[in-house]
């Protein structure tokens, strides 16, 4: 799998966010975690990231448990690590410390056989933002099936 084949995606973020920046990042996983994610057995929407004391992490992401490995299982919504470089993670927190902005999580695949979750510097969308990009999407398909029928 690769960056184009996502094992999950945030659907909903592009629809709530102004997406400004995106970086891709390690993520720290345990055990049957992988075989979970590998499965796609795992719920990005409720997800965002923060920084703290110089790391990263990634909350609200749900990966379910892998029922072979039932002992093992860890809890589905635990905080977990994000691996960036120092730069980055200093990039990062000048940016989400504006006013506004956060970090959610796009999307995510594997590359090389590690786990990479592809993380948005966004900035939430009001009300009528989200009315006008849905009627700026509807001018564009009208204006495509006009063309079409030339």
């Amino acid at each position: 799998m690769s960056a184009e084949n996502p094992v999950a995606r945030n659907r909903k973020a592009r629809h709530d966010y102004e997406i400004l920046d995106t970086v891709e990042a390690g993520l720290v996983l345990r055990g049957a975690e992988v075989k979970s994610v590998r499965d796609g057995r795992v719920n990005l929407q409720d997800g965002w990231a923060t920084i703290e004391r110089g790391e990263a992490w990634l909350h609200g992401v749900h990966i379910s448990p892998y029922d072979p490995a039932n002992r093992w299982n860890v809890d589905p919504v635990r905080l977990r690590k994000l691996l960036l470089s120092r730069d980055q993670i200093r990039d990062l927190s000048g940016q989400v410390f504006e006013k506004g902005l956060t970090l959610v999580p796009l999307d995510l695949h594997f590359r090389n056989g590690f786990a990479k979750v592809t993380l948005a510097v966004a900035r939430g969308k009001r009300k009528y933002d989200k009315r006008e990009s849905l009627k700026r999407r509807e001018m564009e398909r009208e204006a495509e099936r006009h063309a079409g029928r030339r």
